[in-house]
């Protein structure tokens, strides 16, 4: 979607707000299962002093796969977005400044990239999730499970002292 800003760049009192879904099909991560709702993008670019900033919130409920137990979960995330844009011929090795393309900004692209950039690494369901056994499987958050503790086998000869 692209964003005219020309009337903001002429004129730095006005102010452009924005709204919009995010295409879900860009934000694959292989522990989200599904978007419960199109992740919405929501915000203003102002022109500051000639520079053009563009602030917002996206905002995203998912339905995710934990990384350590497997079990289903449902999860909000929301990313804050402050990002300035630089005409084409301005310097792009900051990683917080996107190109405008003329007097226009590509602001799905913009606000995807940021989106990818904050996901989290790892998803799990919970903080302090203890996952599954690893000789059994069972999921350790509903219990403990029967198989008791693993001997290190170079120890078993010491065990049968204590037999």
């Amino acid at each position: 979607m692209l964003l005219d800003l020309r009337e903001l760049i002429a004129n730095p009192v006005v102010r452009k707000p924005f709204r919009l879904e995010l295409e879900e099909d860009r934000l694959d991560f292989p522990a989200v299962k599904a978007y419960l709702d199109p992740p919405l993008a929501e915000g203003i670019i102002t022109n500051e002093a000639g520079i053009l900033h563009l602030r917002g919130t996206i905002t995203a409920d998912m339905l995710c796969i934990c990384d350590r137990c497997g079990q289903e979960f449902e999860s909000t995330k929301e990313t804050a977005v402050d990002v300035v844009l630089v005409g084409e011929e301005e310097d792009h090795d900051n990683p917080g400044v996107f190109p405008l393309q003329g007097t226009e900004v590509d602001a799905q692209d913009v606000l995807t990239t940021c989106f990818i950039l904050d996901m989290e690494t790892r998803f799990l369901c919970r903080e302090d999730c203890k996952g599954l056994c690893a000789r059994c499987g069972r999921n350790l958050n509903l219990g403990p499970c029967g198989c008791g503790k693993e001997i290190d086998p170079r120890f078993a000869v010491l065990e049968q002292l204590l037999d």
